[in-house]
């Protein structure tokens, strides 16, 4: 019975491809390649048909199933079932993986020197190069490894910080934005100048301070004070004269626009209510006229329609004719038909009467509902009245917290100009940092470079750019680092001219000796007395050009130094600038050294 074949052991797994062709050093043989990704073999599988892949390329292919091989298409060599790739045909190449983990690499990214073989490339330097580009998982600004750290602490505009009022976690982008809304964040009040009071406690401050500013209670009717707290009594006594004088216009006001404000039917119903009181005392005038005419009327029966019809003609005749009669004259009645007449004696004005009492009744219903709509108009301008009153309130407490709202926001600007002008001020210190962190790391490297024993050798790199700086009259000259023939002793630097000075420009190399102002000179003999050696030396040890001289006691040059160094003295025919040219054993990987030796015989 035939047994599965085991599959590959998990130390043999990667999770990454083949290692790019790029990291290898030396040339590169088809032999090395993955069959799949066509890189550097990777912990390589070798399958049945005979070729190579890396273990994730092989466990990529073969994870959907049994796959043809492409290289045995491609070499036209396919057979079934050898080119056929599928789970535990294979099997973890160890004499390949050696003979790759052995071949030199050397790392691609720009700066970097590292150099080695692919095994430690993979174990030590791959991922982990302070050179390599990577994006920042915030920004996704592409940045050096080793640049990482400090682009999260003080450049990514994405990184997180914490509030050092309240310690809540904010993006750097939305300082300005958190420092408005800040709980703690300290304010200071603008009465007491009381600092540091938290934001969320500021109003309740302010509502007992008794410096703060607040305006004056008759704000409402134009008085425009702000009066610290503690003095508003003082301020209404002293100007009480002033604020009844503004509540009086005030209230005048109101009432002109209450005035105008009443429908126009009030004033028409009053004057409508008053004739109809004039038409009732007419009409009341009238029913006592009638009733004082009535009564001597109403006297005993008369017998007979005949006497009835005579004295009612002569009645009426004499009224006709206008006669002097003792009688005063009537009112003008309704004509009363006289054929209708009953035998005995009706009173005549009944009708008359009852027809003014209807009318009298109707015009007193009518007053009555004047009356009623009368009142009910003023109800409502009463109540009208109570509205305007609550919606002057409301103006007012609103507009004490638009006020508030201003007060708070210029002084919250404030604060935003004086944070801009200390961000301003931390950018310059920042900046003046900079430079002194860059003048002391200077300083470091030339103690470092610093020699004590009045020897020092001068290593110039980069000589053709800088000799053609020379010539082009960028930089005609160059100071080495300081070196001493003690360490309490004279402080000395060279000067190198690589285009020449005075006699020798354009011809030779100058060089000079500097005696320069040391800590310790007033410990020191003067004029500087000791025999100088100069070198320019042959990389091949075999012919060092050599000047020496010893120095002139009454020159300036070598007296104790009044300012930062004295005036050069040396050799301006130092070297021939011939020499220098074409193949020589004085310039190496474009570097030259220059020595210098100082007799210290007598210090």
């Amino acid at each position: 019975m035939a047994t599965q074949e085991p599959s590959p052991p998990s130390s043999m797994e990667s999770n990454k491809p083949g290692f790019p062709k790029k990291i290898l050093a030396n040339k590169l043989e088809d032999k090395h390649l993955c069959n799949c990704c066509h890189n550097i073999l990777r912990r390589p599988f070798q399958a049945q048909c005979g070729h190579r892949f890396c273990s994730y390329c092989f466990n990529r292919t073969v994870s959907n199933g049994p796959q043809k091989c492409n290289a045995c298409i491609k070499e036209d060599i396919f057979e079934e079932p050898t080119s056929i790739l599928k789970q535990g045909c294979a099997f973890p190449d160890n004499a390949a993986r050696r003979e790759v983990e052995t071949l030199a690499a050397m790392c691609v990214n720009e700066g970097c020197t590292w150099k080695g073989s692919i095994k430690e490339y993979e174990l030590s330097h791959e991922g982990k190069c302070e050179f390599m580009i990577i994006p920042c998982p915030s920004c996704k600004e592409r940045l050096r490894f080793n640049e990482q750290e400090r682009h999260n602490e003080r450049e990514c505009p994405e990184r997180t910080l914490n509030c050092k009022y309240c310690k809540e976690p904010f993006h750097f982008k939305n300082i300005k934005a958190h420092d408005e809304i800040c709980p703690k964040y300290p304010m200071i009040c603008e009465g007491c100048a009381k600092k540091k009071i938290p934001r969320e406690k500021y109003v309740d401050h302010i509502k007992f301070c008794s410096k703060f500013r607040t305006p004056c209670r008759y704000q409402v009717v134009g008085c425009d004070m702000s009066v610290e707290k503690e003095k508003i009594h003082e301020h209404e006594r002293a100007c009480a004269h002033e604020h009844l004088n503004l509540l009086l216009h005030y209230i005048m006001g109101m009432k002109v626009s209450l005035e105008g404000l009443q429908p126009q039917s009030l004033e028409l119903a009053g004057h409508k209510a008053h004739e109809l009181h004039q038409s009732l005392r007419e009409l009341e005038l009238r029913v006592s006229q009638l009733s004082a005419m009535s009564a001597p009327a109403l006297g005993p029966p008369v017998q007979g329609a005949s006497a009835s019809s005579s004295s009612s003609s002569s009645s009426a005749s004499a009224s006709g004719s206008g006669s002097g009669s003792a009688a005063a004259p009537l009112p003008a009645l309704p004509a009363l038909p006289t054929a209708t007449l009953p035998t005995s004696f009706t009173p005549l004005p009944s009708s008359v009467g009852a027809a003014l009492e209807l009318q009298l009744h109707s015009e007193k219903t009518k007053v009555a509902e004047l009356g009623r709509r009368c009142q009910e108009l003023e109800v409502k301008a009463g109540t009208f009245q109570d509205v305007v009153c609550v919606l002057n309130r409301e103006v007012e407490r609103f507009a004490t917290t638009i006020e508030a709202s201003n007060r708070q926001h210029r002084l919250d600007q404030d604060k935003i100009e004086a944070l801009s002008n200390k961000v301003r001020q931390l950018e310059r210190t920042v900046g003046v940092k900079d430079l002194t962190v860059a003048e002391m790391e200077g300083r470091l490297r030339e103690m470092a470079a610093t020699t004590f024993d009045g020897v020092f050798i001068w290593r110039i790199s980069d000589f053709t750019k800088k000799r053609q700086d020379a010539i082009a009259g960028r930089a005609h000259a160059m100071f080495s680092p300081a070196f001493y023939t003690s360490k309490y002793g004279y402080k000395m630097c060279l000067r190198i001219y690589l285009n020449g000075d005075g006699t020798g420009r354009g011809s030779h190399l100058s060089l000079f000796f500097v005696v320069m102002r040391g800590q310790s000179d007033a410990l020191l003999k003067w004029p500087f007395n000791q025999k100088v050696t100069l070198m320019l030396l042959d990389q091949s040890n075999r012919e060092h050009i050599i000047d020496a001289f010893r120095p002139d006691v009454t020159s300036s040059s070598f007296q104790r130094p009044v300012s930062e160094m004295n005036i050069a003295s040396g050799c301006p025919l130092f070297c021939p600038l011939s020499k220098l040219e074409g193949k020589n054993s004085y310039i190496r990987d474009d570097t030259i050294f220059i020595k210098v030796i100082v007799d210290l015989t007598g210090l």
